[in-house]
């Protein structure tokens, strides 16, 4: 094997910029990338004295960590020993990482300190190692010479879905899946070693995949989010000099909520990446205003077509008139994707359930069983169901129009929630909003959360007599100070379906 389709030669490229300057900032510590790498070669010699030497198919190495640096080199080092790494975190509830353990059936499991403590909840009988901690000052001799390289079909990353539709499903992303994203993403951001990195979500999703080999690939520093850091973001951006950030879009409201998302208030911001929700253009534009020399990216695609498929790159009186419901667009695939509309039961010949194929189509589930409807093969090649809800614009570019499960039967009306939740920003005094359908007596009621001020019930149908049918207009609302989110800070929409169901 060679280095030219392994994910992990990203890293040898960075360290032939930047060698002694810092891979990785956490907190007042920083490790070069000299010392990443040794250490990595170090762990990577003991991951292979465990799961054997080289083989024809890579191993799989569960990562059980928290966000310290024992995560990270642990990462590169299982990738540095052949292996494939699966991120689990050590903050989950153990019965949901004993699922995923069960799942992945691995080899062996990396414990950070963090990880030793909950493992034992856990309760499985897998190989297990402990990292140790990683100190501020790395001095270690390298044993094993240089990683071991794999091949365009090996898989690299095992990532855990969030199982918003019942049990996580391990997406096995290959080498050559990730390398045709980052060609990509190369080409289109250009960015270098000058630049910092922000890693906002959590390891086990893909956008902080994307975060990773985005900084390590081109020797620049990345810097991981700590929980405390959104009390203060902006001041958190500034003073850590960041320049590149990738989240769910429901760090706006968080922001604004703390009183910090003020104009000018993040100058070195220069790319903004949003994705994994729907993004409202009132949002993006206060982002904009907060962050003015940014240039503001909005991306689409699921875990199983490898990060990101599609991207729209905001311009105010453009994308706000492109707009559907408010949110703005998905945009035009990229190259190593593919793009089919399914036409749905309305037969509209611009609207439909997206499919994609191409490269960056995933290996699949490590339980196949779970592929059943979702990989589908059409005309010699595969492709993924996402299960989401597009239109074609003229502009040639797609607008998310919401799930095919988000889709209710109200009084035999077919209704996209996102439609009513378009209506319901235009009420005063209202800023998030998110509809739940609940069923009840053969039909389906509406049921409404949102933020900012109290609104009487009486002033919501005022405002929504204007744009809904009387049917469709919601007679249950609930303001809340803030929305649950999940691990990786997008809105618990699954949360707020339970809230309404059991009200």
């Amino acid at each position: 094997m060679t280095a030219e389709h392994s994910i992990h030669a990203r890293f040898s490229a960075g360290l032939a910029r930047s060698a002694h300057r810092p891979a990785l900032r956490i907190g007042e510590r920083s490790w070069t990338y000299q010392q990443v790498h040794d250490l990595a070669l170090t762990w990577a010699e003991r991951i292979l004295e465990v799961t054997g030497p080289e083989r024809e198919r890579p191993a799989r190495v569960g990562l059980l960590c928290g966000r310290g640096p024992e995560a990270y080199v642990g990462i590169l080092a299982t990738l540095y020993a052949g292996a494939t790494v699966a991120p689990l975190l050590a903050d989950f509830p153990a019965e949901r990482t004993a699922a995923m353990v069960a799942d992945l059936d691995p080899d062996l499991v990396l414990l950070d300190p963090a990880g030793a403590k909950v493992w034992p909840q856990v309760g499985s009988a897998v190989a297990t190692l402990a990292t140790g901690t990683v100190p501020e000052h790395v001095d270690v001799r390298p044993r094993l010479k240089q990683p071991v390289w794999r091949g365009a079909n090996d898989d690299a990353y095992v990532l855990f879905t969030s199982g918003s539709t019942g049990r996580p499903k391990g997406v096995r992303l290959t080498h050559g899946n990730l390398t045709t994203y980052f060609a990509f993403t190369d080409a289109e951001y250009g960015w270098g070693a000058h630049d910092v990195f922000a890693q906002a979500a959590n390891l086990n999703w893909d956008s902080s995949v994307s975060d990773v080999w985005s900084a390590w690939g081109v020797g620049a520093p990345l810097v991981p989010i700590p929980t405390h850091a959104y009390r203060n973001l902006p001041a958190f951006i500034n003073v850590n000099s960041i320049t590149v950030w990738f989240s769910a879009p429901s760090v706006v409201g968080l922001v604004r909520r703390t009183g910090n998302l003020t104009p000018g208030c993040m100058p070195w911001l220069t790319h903004v990446i949003f994705g994994g929700e729907a993004l409202l253009c009132s949002d993006t534009a206060e982002w904009q205003a907060a962050a003015p020399k940014s240039q503001i990216i909005n991306v689409y695609g699921p875990t199983e077509t490898t990060i990101t498929t599609h991207r729209h790159t905001w311009q105010p009186g453009v994308s706000d008139v492109q707009a559907v419901n408010g949110v703005v667009p998905i945009g035009a695939v990229q190259p190593g994707a593919r793009e089919r509309l399914v036409p749905l039961d309305d037969g509209a010949w611009n609207t439909g359930e997206l499919w994609l194929g191409g490269e960056q189509v995933s290996a699949g589930y490590v339980r196949s069983e779970q592929e059943q409807g979702r990989y589908v093969l059409r005309d010699g090649q595969v492709w993924y169901r996402t299960g989401d809800v597009v239109r074609r614009l003229p502009s040639g570019e797609l607008a998310f129009l919401g799930r095919v499960d988000n889709q209710v039967q109200i009084h035999g009306l077919r209704v996209e929630l996102g439609d009513i939740e378009h209506a319901l920003r235009a009420v005063p005094g209202v800023q998030e909003v998110v509809v739940v359908g609940v069923p009840s007596d053969g039909t389906t009621q509406l049921r409404v959360f949102y933020t900012g001020s109290e609104v009487a019930a009486v002033d919501f149908n005022r405002t929504l007599q204007q744009s809904l049918p009387m049917q469709l207009i919601p007679r249950w609302y609930r303001r809340v100070p803030e929305f649950p989110l999940n691990s990786n800070r997008k809105i618990d929409r699954k949360e707020l379906q339970l809230q309404a169901s059991g009200s």
